[in-house]
């Protein structure tokens, strides 16, 4: 579990999603332009991918910060599902880029056009390290913060990076084959679609589990169960449930302690597993604590 408090953690990725936002639209001016003057449809799709991955990116963004803020009288417990609610958003908008680059790429294909220039090959290979290191250093993050929204980020990254490869690949067929060729990065670009709307897939399922309260990685349960049965007067852990919100888990824990204790006591017990959980898991941000005679 990462070892940053939630704030920090939430704030470490809202930075990371406006640098990919920034990049994004450095790179999609880049594609588009050279897509227009080098014939290039593969190209242009990828420079619209990339402007839809600006409005990801800033999604993610605003997600996170919004996430950050603490809890008030209508939000008892946090913004966090705000961070799931922009992953969700984020698989979406992959998933319309996919269906609406393919319907254009299908007129393309239909319509007769010009070859690709061969510079347009030079920009993609630029384009395609750009967004793979991008993608490796924003999804080592988002894992590291636990934030789904930022993984989701950085598979539209990977996203790009792909349809980039597809457009390299389809412009190289395009040159070599010569005439009767000139559409072969337009059936790239459809390939590149399915690419997409695979990760648009992959991004939803884990940001819809999160919503639906599913239980998380099996890992963060069997930490709680062992923090908490160190705590001095606890006789064992019955039930203990753990549910995810944004970047932080909060927990419902039944603990066994003598039946003879008086209420005074269970009540400082439960408060010294509450701490002990806290203190040892900076990602968890309450635990409510049910005392159970044995």
């Amino acid at each position: 579990m990462p070892s940053k408090s939630p704030n920090a953690r939430l704030t470490s990725g809202s930075h990371w999603a406006l640098l990919g936002a920034s990049v994004n639209a450095v790179l999609a001016l880049v594609k588009i332009a050279c897509g227009i003057v080098g014939h290039s449809y593969a190209l242009i799709a990828d420079g619209i991918e990339s402007t839809l991955d600006i409005f990801g990116s800033l999604l993610v963004w605003a997600g996170l910060r919004l996430a950050a803020l603490p809890p008030d009288d209508t939000h008892p417990y946090g913004h966090g599902k705000a961070e799931t609610l922009a992953a969700i958003a984020v698989g979406v908008l992959l998933l319309g880029t996919s269906i609406l680059l393919a319907v254009q790429s299908v007129r393309e294909i239909l319509t007769p056009h010009h070859a690709p220039a061969p510079f347009t090959l030079v920009v993609l290979l630029v384009v395609i390290a750009i967004k793979e290191g991008l993608f490796r250093k924003v999804l080592h993050h988002g894992s590291e913060l636990g934030s789904v929204a930022l993984e989701s980020d950085a598979w539209h990254h990977r996203a790009d990076a792909i349809t980039s490869v597809a457009a390299f690949l389809g412009i190289i067929v395009a040159l070599i084959g010569g005439d009767g060729y000139e559409s072969a990065d337009d059936y790239a670009a459809l390939v590149a679609c399915v690419v997409i709307a695979f990760n648009g897939v992959r991004v939803l399922g884990p940001a819809i589990n999160e919503a639906m309260d599913t239980a998380p990685s099996p890992h963060i349960e069997a930490g709680v169960r062992e923090v908490a049965a160190l705590v001095s007067g606890v006789g064992g852990v019955e039930t203990c449930r753990v549910r995810k919100m944004g970047v932080e888990f909060y927990v419902d824990l039944h603990v066994l302690v003598s039946g003879e204790m008086s209420v005074r006591d269970g009540h400082t017990i439960a408060h010294a597993v509450k701490d002990a959980v806290r203190d040892r898991m900076p990602a968890v941000a309450d635990v409510l604590v049910h005392i159970e005679p044995i």
